[in-house]
């Protein structure tokens, strides 16, 4: 796992010395080498930066910048089956000096082009300067587990892992693109394409972007998208051969993730996910796992016992660690720095914790995310389909007037409506659900932490609606309304929110972060099952959980799902709560002319005088402060 920057300057301005600066402000990324490529000449400047964790091929051999006759790679990731693709090029005739998957990512590419993409299985931000056609390539992984930032304003284009990377030069402008700021209240984090800065751009997952430094011309084009996935004509299949295929592409994707010259461990929370993965991997191993786990005293939110549990049957090398408020405080000021652009999942924390106690331990370490989204676990789609179908029931000509009607209606203003819990914001999610179309515009709706009409509210200037993956790409006419709903989330909450969180937080601490039920040839295979393997009478993620039986006890697995949630409700009510009164204040949030300040200061005092007011929304205001206060 690496860290990458580069730029092009039709300014002739930026140096080699920033180059540096800005390669080097990724340390957390790789700590164990640096490489730096500058060019310059009467047209441009050119900056390739890599910063190395080394974890295949220890040696220099896998230094980068890498070079092949014109061709110059800085990559970051893995691609697990190199070994398999190195053969193939070996059968055409191309030698290796190295045994990394770097060298055979670059030849792969003067084989066969941008087409080299379709073979690799793994994570990866990668870079390509062909020197004789001037162009520079960039691609990004499928899922996006690995991140890609880019900006292309006034002659210059700047690519990099982290956004600190831009701070490092002069000629980036850091303005705040309000419509981003307005995503960020509704989600706590951006949705791809979009940044919190103007002219600066996540590539999407599963896409490339050329740049042609002749004609200084931006082209991007997708190669991959769960969409086509989902297109694909439904399998005529039987339950048993459903799971028995997708147990084979368990092992197979799973035992890819284990390819390291280093140790790697496994983050266990004791759910389905999680344990699936430990289980197979334990089964096929002769040594004993590294699994590690992070807990909480506050009960309803600690699943700390059940990984006990099933790393006891398993026999895997355990350790655990119960995250405490005083944990929390101390990383809560580290958070803008790890997350450098506005982030607001609060599981952060013990996150960055988990990845802190396995990198005593471990250089890399397995996560088991994407198994809700893959195959139906969270409680939200079965909520969105009650909601959609109950919605549904009423009359089409009576639903507009409903809707104008509940329009006119000021919550606040409603009698007793102060001692239902997040009343304001449920009455406008109901309001939006009613002339919902779909079941992914009910979960949209629901996902949201402040609505359009409340960010509305809490935003000085007006806000006009970015398109997002939420309202991009179309499933076929006969696709039922759960695989839409997966395949939006896939696209938006997991690559933009999960990802993002897990990424920044092992990586803060120089952890490689691998993602085994994000492997390709899953999701390919679950989006062609009918729905009902996955949501089976009432029972989420039935699929994947008849595959966790075959090797641990159902009676060890059979508990509600939790969530990895953190307690920040308990916790802010005490010494957290000095952040609210120290950021949220009407000097500061009038000074930065952002937000409305008198609606949040609404907001914070209702909730410290002991209201029930949802504490996320407060959480998600407090990061875009703390971030802004480090950044702008």
């Amino acid at each position: 796992m690496c860290g990458i920057v580069g730029f092009v300057d039709f300014n002739h301005k930026t140096s080699k010395q920033k180059l540096e600066e800005m390669t080097d402000v990724l340390h957390h990324r790789g700590p164990d080498d640096s490489g730096y490529s500058f060019y310059a000449n009467s047209e441009k400047n050119i900056g390739l930066g890599h910063r190395r964790l080394s974890v295949l091929d220890l040696s220099k051999h896998g230094h980068q910048p890498m070079s092949y006759e014109d061709l110059e790679i800085i990559y970051n990731g893995e691609v697990y089956n190199f070994r398999e693709i190195r053969l193939l090029l070996e059968q055409e005739g191309y030698d290796f000096e190295s045994d990394s998957d770097t060298e055979v990512i670059l030849k792969a590419y003067h084989r066969w082009g941008i087409q080299a993409v379709d073979q690799f299985n793994g994570m990866f931000a990668i870079s390509i300067y062909d020197r004789i056609n001037q162009k520079i390539t960039l691609i990004r992984d499928r899922a996006g587990v690995k991140p890609l930032y880019w900006y292309w304003k006034n002659n210059l284009f700047l690519f990099a892992s982290e956004l600190k990377s831009f701070y490092q030069h002069e000629s980036f402008e850091k303005v705040i693109n309000k419509k981003a700021l307005g995503l960020y209240l509704q989600y706590g984090y951006v949705l791809e394409p979009h940044t919190i800065f103007n002219d600066t751009h996540k590539l999407k997952a599963g896409h490339y972007l050329e740049v042609d430094l002749k004609s200084k011309s931006i082209t991007q084009q997708v190669y991959w998208d769960v969409i086509d996935c989902y297109n694909k004509k439904p399998l005529d299949i039987s339950p048993t051969e459903a799971i028995d295929e997708m147990e084979r592409l368990f092992k197979s994707a799973f035992s890819y993730r284990m390819v390291s010259d280093v140790p790697v461990g496994v983050f266990l929370s004791g759910g389905y996910d999680s344990s699936v993965v430990t289980a197979i991997l334990q089964n096929s191993s002769p040594e004993k796992l590294n699994t590690f786990t992070i807990g909480f005293h506050e009960k309803g939110f600690d699943e700390a016992p059940f990984a006990k549990e099933v790393a006891k049957y398993l026999g895997t090398n355990h350790t655990e660690y119960y995250c405490t408020q005083h944990d929390a405080l101390e990383i809560i000021p580290k958070l803008s720095e790890i997350y450098d652009e506005p982030f607001g999942d609060p599981s952060s924390i013990p996150t960055i914790l988990v990845s802190q106690l396995a990198r005593e331990a471990v250089t890399v370490s397995l996560s088991a995310d994407g198994g809700d989204e893959i195959f139906a676990g969270y409680n939200k789609y079965d909520l969105s389909l009650n909601y959609f179908n109950q919605f549904s029931k009423v009359p089409t000509m009576i639903k507009p007037i409903l809707h104008w009607g509940m329009e006119k209606i000021d919550p606040k203003r409603i009698p007793f409506s102060d001692k239902i819990f997040n009343f304001e914001t449920k009455f406008e999610k109901v309001k939006d659900m009613l002339v919902a179309n779909t079941a992914v515009d009910v979960m949209r709706y629901g996902s949201q932490h402040f609505t359009d009409q409340q960010v509305a509210e809490l935003l000085k200037e007006k806000r006009l609606i970015l398109d997002t993956n939420f309202n991009k790409g179309v499933l076929i006419k006969g696709n039922d309304q759960l695989h839409k709903m997966l395949a939006i989330d896939y696209k938006t909450y997991m690559v933009d929110d999960i990802l993002t969180k897990v990424d920044r937080a092992t990586m803060s601490i120089s952890l490689e972060g691998r993602e085994p039920l994000l492997d390709y040839r899953i999701i390919e295979f679950a989006a062609q099952l009918p729905a009902h393997l996955k949501y089976r009478n009432g029972e989420k993620k039935w699929l994947l959980k008849e595959i966790t039986h075959r090797y641990l006890p159902k009676k060890l697995m059979d508990r509600p799902k939790k969530g990895f949630n953190v307690p920040i409700e308990d916790w802010f009510r005490d010494e957290l709560k000095e952040y609210f009164l120290l950021y949220l204040n009407q000097e500061r949030l009038e000074r930065e002319g952002l937000f409305n300040a008198d609606e949040v200061i609404r907001l914070r005092d209702k909730y410290l005088s002991g209201d029930r007011e949802n504490v996320k929304r407060l959480w998600f205001i407090l990061m875009f402060e703390m971030w802004y206060e480090k950044w702008i």
